[in-house]
């Protein structure tokens, strides 16, 4: 009975790991058939077992992912600007219910709600990533440790990915591409001689933490108003900040030079696809809003007006002092000029008229 129950959560951690392969494989085999489909294209511009057919395959599967969840971005972009937007007010529940945990959070959630604000929309995005991710690891994981037969040609049970199964020549075609002299499907890690792959991963998991970087300090410093900077958000962003740079450093290591050049590319594509919301559209109160202003009026525009159409709203026009003191006064000197001549009609009489009878004698 002891030995059931010990081999019990063995089972279930066997059975849970074949559900999740069984879930994953529609991602293998997606994006197996988007990076063959490209290497195919790429294949009459470049020579297909060139390194640099693979990785812009991968580059292109990249944009492709990227485009689908722009939508996605917005809203995150969005949701992260309006949660920064509402500290003040947070600021204000935390000082009046800061002792009562419950009523706390149950007046912030209901202050999410008048404000239409959802915390976890800015993490649909990276969430919506993660299986992709994991399925593109696995994919050159399984590539690389895949021994191919000699001479091979046809099914390959040990790969992931339908479109690789089905050909050994593009496993062995992807297992010899070298960029700079570096194996895409390898890793940093182990190291048996440093050579090619350790440079090669090495710069790219540099330059992938530093657009990183870029990144977030471009979000705090730009779009971000100073009242938001000294709340509970802001300093969970400072955290992030060296947070995620760190992790992706050292978790790169082991991650195959392919998958390290897919971070690369999202994340630089983050970095500019950031950069044009926050200089078109940038959250108002910020340093951006303050430049984005600026700009409107020196083209002629007004930003109060770009804005209220921007929020579905009818811009109201900002009254003129000194034009509402004069047409307060027309407006009272045609008043009492229109009593007056009330008061004229009023007081004129017509002449009086006698009586018949009196006419008469």
């Amino acid at each position: 009975m002891l030995t059931l129950l010990s081999l019990l959560p063995l089972n279930l951690w066997d059975d849970f790991m074949r559900l999740l392969d069984a879930m994953m494989q529609p991602l293998y085999w997606a994006v197996s058939g988007v990076m063959v489909g490209f290497h195919w294209l790429l294949g009459f511009v470049f020579d297909p077992n060139w390194g640099g057919t693979w990785a812009l395959s991968i580059v292109l599967l990249t944009v492709v992912i990227r485009t689908l969840l722009i939508p996605l971005f917005v809203r995150q972009i969005n949701s992260a600007r309006n949660m920064q937007m509402l500290q003040p007010k947070l600021k204000e529940l935390n000082a009046k219910y800061g002792t009562d945990r419950e009523k706390l959070g149950q007046e912030t959630m209901k202050l999410y709600k008048e404000e239409g604000v959802n915390p976890m929309a800015s993490c649909m995005p990276i969430l919506l990533q993660m299986p992709i991710f994991i399925a593109l690891f696995n994919v050159l994981n399984s590539v690389s440790r895949t021994v191919v037969p000699e001479n091979a040609t046809g099914y390959l049970p040990t790969v992931l990915g339908h479109f690789f199964q089905q050909d050994a020549t593009l496993v062995t075609s992807l297992q010899k591409a070298t960029l700079f002299g570096a194996h895409i499907s390898q890793t940093f890690l182990p190291i048996t001689t440093f050579g090619a792959t350790q440079i090669v991963a090495l710069v790219l998991i540099v330059l992938m933490t530093g657009v990183l970087f870029i990144t977030q300090m471009q979000l705090m410093r730009k779009n971000m108003p100073p009242d938001a900077m000294t709340g509970p958000m802001a300093q969970q962003q400072k955290m992030m900040l060296y947070m995620f740079p760190a992790m992706y450093a050292v978790g790169g290591v082991n991650i195959p030079i392919g998958v390290l050049l897919y971070w690369l590319t999202t994340n630089t594509w983050n970095m500019g696809q950031q950069y044009i919301l926050i200089h078109n559209n940038p959250a108002p109160g910020t340093p951006a809003y303050i430049d984005w202003e600026e700009r409107m009026r020196a083209r002629g525009k007004d930003p109060d007006e770009i804005a209220a159409k921007r929020r579905g709203a009818t811009k109201r026009p900002v009254a003129d002092p000194a034009k509402v003191a004069r047409q307060s006064t027309a407006t009272e000197s045609g008043a009492s000029g229109d009593a007056g001549v009330q008061r004229q009609v009023i007081q004129r009489q017509q002449p009086r008229k006698n009586p018949r009878a009196a006419r008469k004698k």
